[in-house]
């Protein structure tokens, strides 16, 4: 099966994650205008997209249909991209999320990156009644449906999709593990991976997708993204104090959110492996301990930043979504990396790296 996302000699790209995010005690409303603002600036510094995540019921990025929100910041910026860092598709019913997606489509200018997942939070499953045990069978359900309406237009028997897709978005499969790596392959889905990541394991799962995408007949070229935290600022220490500053509360809301201190997960099939994953969640709330998940990311100067993302770069990564919204991060914060990647990082990434420019 063709790989309809091949690119011949796939350039970098480069984008950021919005969110419900600023000022501590802030409204809703509040927090959603600080997202349009990011987005606004985004666009106006160059680019690629904005993407945002999905979440519900609770303070942890407090947005729970990034569908309805992306189709406002289509509105806003009119040509920006736009991505999601996941749909949580084991949550949808299958024929109304195509439709949902069809329609934001038809809306946008821009070009839209679908990144899909199953979703972690025991605590969301539970408040919307599906079993987690299901969620694998349930996202390949809904990603099989999605994919037939593209491809014909009917959503089942005498069931016409409209709108109808005049473009196709970019899609992708959210990696949990190297095993998700080898399933996102069989369903012809790129892998969306996260930088918390160690390079080796980063390197395998790129790898294991591009084998079994070549297994199977498929095409191994693709837009491959990497989500990637990031403060940018004029010097190394003071982007390592921003992240310091603000880094701890963001942890300390995932370990609410997906309550990891109580190993949820158990048994579950599928889920096993995040009762290991998340165990030393609760130490990052910790500014002492977060010395080497600041080194896998994008955290200091734009020298510093530019050493480290060349480095996930030749891992195999093209499209890096850096973020640093998150809760409490202030507006003046997060325009500063958005501004200094834009003018200071960028430029770098298009020059020789020190070592080629010798030669």
């Amino acid at each position: 099966m063709a790989n309809p996302q091949r690119q011949a000699a796939p350039r970098l790209r480069y984008a950021y994650q919005i969110g419900a995010v600023g000022e501590a005690g802030s409204s809703d409303r509040a927090l959603y205008r600080e997202a349009i603002a990011d987005a606004v600036l985004l666009q106006e510094q160059g680019y690629d997209a904005a993407w945002m995540v999905e979440h519900h019921f609770s303070d942890y990025y407090p947005q729970p249909n990034p569908l309805l929100f992306l189709s406002h910041i289509a509105a806003a910026c009119p040509g920006l991209g736009l991505g999601t860092a996941v749909m949580v598709l084991p949550w949808y019913e299958p024929r109304r999320f195509a439709e949902d997606l069809a329609m934001l489509q038809s809306l946008t200018e821009g070009e839209l990156h679908i990144g899909m997942g199953r979703g972690t939070a025991k605590s969301e499953y539970d408040a919307f009644g599906i079993p987690m045990a299901t969620a694998r069978d349930r996202f390949r359900d809904c990603w099989e449906m999605l994919r037939g309406a593209m491809a014909t237009g009917e959503l089942g028997e005498g069931i016409t999709l409209r709108p109808r897709f005049d473009r196709r978005p970019n899609f992708y499969g959210a990696i949990g593990s190297l095993e998700s790596a080898g399933i996102m392959a069989g369903l012809g889905l790129p892998p969306l991976c996260l930088s918390s990541f160690p390079d080796h394991l980063l390197k395998r799962i790129l790898d294991t997708w591009k084998a079994k995408t070549a297994e199977a007949g498929g095409d191994a070229d693709a837009t491959f993204p990497i989500s990637i935290k990031c403060f940018v600022a004029e010097t190394d220490e003071a982007a390592r104090e921003q992240a310091l500053r603000h880094l701890p509360e963001f942890f300390a809301l995932q370990v609410r959110h997906y309550q990891s201190d109580d190993a949820p997960w158990g048994d579950i099939p599928g889920y096993q492996q995040f009762n290991k994953m998340f165990a030393n969640l609760r130490s990052l709330s910790d500014p002492a301990n977060l010395g080497p998940y600041l080194a896998m990311n994008l955290v200091g100067s734009a020298e510093t930043v530019t050493r480290r993302l060349r480095q996930i770069a030749a891992l195999g990564f093209n499209y890096f979504l850096i973020s640093n919204a998150t809760y409490g991060v202030p507006r003046a914060v997060r325009h500063e990396t958005i501004r200094r990647f834009a003018g200071e990082v960028i430029p770098r990434m298009s020059e020789p790296a020190p070592a080629e420019a010798a030669e």
